[in-house]
């Protein structure tokens, strides 16, 4: 599955080398420029730096804390710790399957290679590929990875555990990339969406969904004593937070959806609302956000121009 999906996409994330060669007898890929080795595990291929980089911009409250973020090492753990696969509670439930039609309502094309980012439970996979889509689905935890492939062994589905800080893959490659309630946790948001929009192929779309106008709580650590971001939410974003992070000359478009308003939420109108096919639901929505205007989620998409 790995192989034929993603054996023509991949570069080597230390020199940049398109060389890369897997050893099938040893579970491993080499880099046959810089001779750098990367593991293969349950089918899924490690392609994360070991050596350190120059420190990434901190976020907001890093800074005033004057503290240090090894996010790899915290979303490794996140996907040790806990499992994107169970069930939550149905409201959650409903929420999240709402913001994935949603996304799937942006994509067009019934064919295409997509890459997920922070796969978590690997919807997208779960979607798209019986579609005839080919689905790569990309975290920092190889749990997730690796429960991806094993729940959707499509062949048309591969996985890969890597850092979109430094992505192993070609410019050019990807024809939509969804990033589903990811951005709020990455210290640099604008060089997230800009390295993600490097391998989207001309006349690509990132769809980007996040919580709207988040007022981000805290609780104070009982590790560190320091206040820390509930659910590690470090950003906030609204339209125009978004469509600053980027507008370089290969932009094509830029357009955001706000949507899931807060009133069926708060009077828990899930068992109700399940009953309704996603146009019907976005319909209702859009007609409570003219009433009152609470959205709680935010679609940012970003199309890369023909050249």
């Amino acid at each position: 599955m790995m192989i034929s999906v993603l054996k023509n996409d991949l570069l080597c994330i230390y020199c940049k080398s398109h060389d890369l060669k897997i050893m099938e007898q040893s579970n491993v890929l080499v880099c046959e420029n810089c001779k750098q080795k990367y593991n293969i595990r349950n089918d899924v291929p490690v392609l994360l730096r070991q050596d350190k980089e120059e420190d990434l911009s901190k976020s907001d409250i890093h800074q005033k804390q004057e503290t240090n973020f090894n996010y790899i090492d915290h979303y490794q753990k996140d996907g040790v710790e806990f499992n994107y696969f169970e069930e939550r509670d149905r409201g959650t439930e409903h929420m999240n399957k709402r913001v994935g039609e949603y996304i799937l309502s942006q994509i067009k094309n019934k064919s295409g290679k997509i890459l997920d980012v922070g796969c978590g439970k690997a919807w997208v996979a779960k979607e798209l590929c019986p579609r005839g889509c080919e689905v790569v689905s990309m975290d920092i935890s190889l749990e997730n990875t690796s429960e991806a492939l094993k729940r959707y062994p499509f062949e048309n589905h591969a996985a890969v555990v890597a850092d979109v800080f430094s992505l192993p893959f070609k410019e050019n490659v990807f024809d939509y990339i969804v990033a589903s309630e990811i951005i709020e946790h990455v210290a640099d948001p604008a060089k997230f969406v800009e390295n993600l929009i490097r391998v989207l192929k001309p006349g690509g779309s990132l769809i980007v969904t996040t919580p709207y106008k988040e007022k981000i709580r805290y609780s104070l650590c009982v590790h560190c004593n320091n206040p820390t971001p509930l659910h590690a939410h470090i950003h906030s974003f609204d339209e125009r937070i978004l469509k600053d992070l980027y507008k370089a000359a290969d932009l094509e478009s830029y357009e955001s959806f706000t949507f899931g308003n807060k009133i069926p939420v708060h009077l828990r109108m899930h068992g109700f609302l399940k009953f309704f096919n996603f146009w019907c639901w976005k319909k209702m929505d859009q007609v409570l956000n003219l009433i009152y205007n609470a959205p709680l989620r935010i679609l940012a998409k970003w199309e890369k121009k023909v050249k």
